[in-house]
């Protein structure tokens, strides 16, 4: 199988080790992956500020880019979700719905379309907090496949009371209304369980509320579920993490 990988603005400037992670654990199960050049924005943003035009000419632009893939996997609900859910408004909806149809954020593609369940026993002994972002969960419906994903890897995911709640970043939304977004944040950091460290599919969470986090003095480490995975794999103890 091979899929082309997209990596987004936000984990390209944020997470570049979660886009090699990814890269890593696709490879270890046995999946080739291309990395297109001349990707870019997905142009989420535009669209949530209105600017449709150029978020359409993002779309396109991006639709041509991965026109031949056989699945796009992102590191990423949020993004995934702007393909699948927001491209057919924006022109040549059936060209959209094609490539919606192959697009799919990490844990999506590892357990709906590799069918895996179990990575290897790397993160034994390791509690984790998972936060659901919205668009995962309530655009692409994404529930059960990180903490399946995760707990198959050995680790034990604590409950959270607000692991569903919204995070307050919202992109433009943080920028907006930054007292709301800093208090459904702090919201979030109240009910949080003592924990390895916490987790997620979505960049733009795990900023929102590291940033807040280590605001309110925190320590506890904020991490991509792409590398959490890898980790889970064993591999990288074992071959280094720059194999």
């Amino acid at each position: 199988m091979r899929v082309a990988l997209f990596t987004t603005c936000l984990a390209d400037s944020f997470f570049a080790e979660a886009c090699a992670d990814s890269v890593r654990l696709l490879r270890h199960l046995g999946v080739e992956v291309d990395f297109p050049e001349s990707q870019s924005c997905c142009g989420q943003p535009a669209y949530n500020a209105g600017h449709e035009e150029e978020a359409r000419r993002m779309a396109r632009h991006t639709m041509e880019v991965f026109a031949d893939a056989e699945y796009v996997v992102l590191p990423s609900g949020s993004c995934t979700g702007m393909i699948r859910c927001f491209y057919p408004r924006l022109g040549d909806a059936e060209r959209a719905q094609q490539l919606g149809s192959r697009t799919l954020e990490l844990t999506e593609f590892l357990v709906r379309v590799l069918k895996i369940d179990s990575l290897g026993r790397g993160l034994e002994g390791r509690k984790i907090a998972y936060h659901h972002g919205c668009h995962a969960l309530r655009e692409l419906g994404i529930d059960a496949e990180p903490g399946q994903l995760l707990r198959g890897a050995g680790a034990e995911v604590v409950d959270w009371e607000a692991d569903k709640e919204c995070c307050g970043f919202g992109g433009l939304f943080a920028s907006k209304l930054p007292e709301v977004s800093a208090a459904m944040a702090d919201r979030k950091l109240d009910t949080l369980p003592d924990v390895d460290y916490v987790t997620s599919v979505d960049g733009g969470c795990l900023l929102q509320l590291s940033g807040r986090a280590g605001k309110r003095g925190s320590s506890t480490p904020f991490r991509h579920l792409a590398s959490v995975l890898w980790e889970g794999t064993g591999e990288n103890a074992v071959n280094g993490v720059h194999q």
